[in-house]
């Protein structure tokens, strides 16, 4: 059995899946993060990164789909392969800029998730650790930079 508990709570503008941008490199939102009391000890020394990743559950995502029409694309891919959320485990990952921390809540931007959305882990965004020389991106080398449809438009509500 696996058990997770959130650790707190994500707060941003984004009120409905429909309008949040795909990637929060889309996006210039900001947001904050209120961690629960009891993990609040675990914000120490995380003001020197620069960013982190917020790890998620995908809260009003029902069920799941093996195939998925992405929002940078009109051909089904397998949800492996894409960062869709109807997963069959609901789990998000975002990269945000952690602009500051007041106690324990971490003010972000490079938003792209809704309001209310349970937090499930921080990490520290190590460029020498998570950066990758020569990485591909499959079917989004094509994708990415189009300049279409880089907010979410309800295709998985």
């Amino acid at each position: 059995m696996v058990d997770f508990r959130s650790i707190g709570t994500i707060h941003t503008e984004y009120k409905r899946k429909e309008g949040v941008p795909i990637q929060g490199s889309f996006s210039d939102a900001k947001g904050w993060v209120e961690v629960l009391p009891e993990y609040a000890d675990g914000l120490k020394d995380l003001d020197g990164f620069s960013h982190i990743f917020l790890i998620y559950h995908f809260h009003e995502s029902s069920g799941h789909s093996n195939l998925v029409k992405p929002f940078l694309d009109d051909e089904k891919r397998g949800v492996f392969a894409t960062r869709a959320p109807r997963r069959p485990n609901p789990i998000g990952l975002s990269l945000v800029r952690l602009d500051r921390i007041e106690g324990s809540r971490l003010f972000i931007s490079g938003v792209d998730i809704i309001d209310g959305t349970p937090l499930l882990d921080i990490k520290p965004y190590v460029d020498r650790f998570d950066r990758r020389d020569g990485s591909r991106s499959g079917w989004l080398e094509k994708r990415v930079g189009a300049g279409k449809r880089h907010f979410a438009d309800g295709r998985f509500s």
